[in-house]
């Protein structure tokens, strides 16, 4: 799944070689927003900083045990009462371009939206560079089923020799339908069939949402818009099956909120960020379903090049 030029089997732990700007605006705030991405030590994982805020209050780590809020997009916040909103895209571009550490600096309450896909995100990670670090890289194996879901949507993990994803959907709109994928995020699978699809809503909704304080930012140059059974941007879809992907996206991002990369395959129906962030919680409660294996630098041919760790 990682971008590995440089580092075989992707055995190492990486980080940005320089820093990154970005500016945007916000999806749900409609503010203008500016993030930085910079390098970070090994074993420090993703870690997110709000300008406006000091000390401790500033602070919000990229975990899945920080989520706080799951309407519409992910939330991250601290005890301090910070939060951060619409993570989702930038952390399945640091998922899908190898980032094990970074610090992400940004003046407001939200990442910015940029088109509505991970593409620039991914586009100022690759221009900053990729710098491998001397660490270890460390991964978390499903080693059982774990599900979660209402029988009309869920969504679940189980073993896998690689970290796959699949996800099915089904909208009434004709525009959407009924579509399914499945991808093994590996290389620049990621990059080329994932990346670019974008986050999408439906034109009657958008009245609702900003009752409601979101979607404030949103327009057809950052979002997929449907109006009955019609795609409202001028230039259409960049693929066929563009919504199902971007579900794929969601999940990538969110899931990498486990703190490393899980070795195992993902299935979503119909799910979407809040039963992604409750699989996590599930998977964590339950101590026999994973257990943490780093890659060992040097093993004899014919050996699997993720050797166990420990069991947590």
């Amino acid at each position: 799944m990682a971008n590995n030029r440089g580092n075989a089997d992707g055995m190492f732990q990486q980080t940005l070689k320089k820093s990154a700007t970005i500016a945007g605006v916000g999806l749900h705030s409609g503010a203008i927003v500016t993030l930085t991405i910079s390098p970070a030590d090994a074993n420090s994982g993703i870690t997110f900083i709000r300008t406006d805020r000091h000390g401790a209050a500033a602070v919000v780590p990229a975990r899945w045990d920080s989520v706080v809020d799951t309407r519409m997009c992910t939330v991250i916040g601290n005890e301090h009462g910070t939060t951060i909103g619409t993570i989702e895209h930038l952390m399945s571009a640091l998922a899908g371009c190898g980032i094990d550490n970074a610090v992400v600096s940004l003046d407001g309450v939200e990442v910015p939206i940029m088109d509505g896909s991970a593409a620039a995100f991914v586009a100022a990670i690759e221009q900053a560079g990729v710098a491998v670090l001397s660490a270890p890289r460390r991964i978390i194996r499903i080693l059982k089923p774990v599900s979660v879901g209402d029988g009309v949507k869920s969504a679940s993990f189980a073993p896998d020799d690689a970290t796959t994803y699949s996800f099915e959907i089904d909208f009434e709109s004709a525009a959407i339908s009924r579509q399914s994928r499945a991808v093994e995020l590996d290389g620049d699978v990621f990059k080329d069939e994932i990346s670019r699809a974008r986050t999408f809503g439906f034109l009657h909704e958008v009245e609702g949402l900003r009752k409601m304080g979101l979607a404030r930012g949103g327009s057809l140059d950052n979002a997929v818009v449907i109006s009955g059974d019609t795609v409202m941007n001028a230039d259409g879809l960049r693929f066929t099956d563009e919504f199902v992907r971007h579900k794929i996206l969601d999940a990538v991002g969110d899931l990498y909120l486990a703190g490393a990369m899980v070795i195992g395959h993902f299935h979503g129906i119909r799910a979407g960020h809040a039963l992604n962030n409750q699989l996590l919680r599930a998977l964590f409660a339950d101590r026999s379903a994973w257990r943490y294996e780093i890659q060992a630098p040097a093993l004899p041919v014919g050996r699997p090049a993720y050797a166990r760790l420990a069991v947590a």
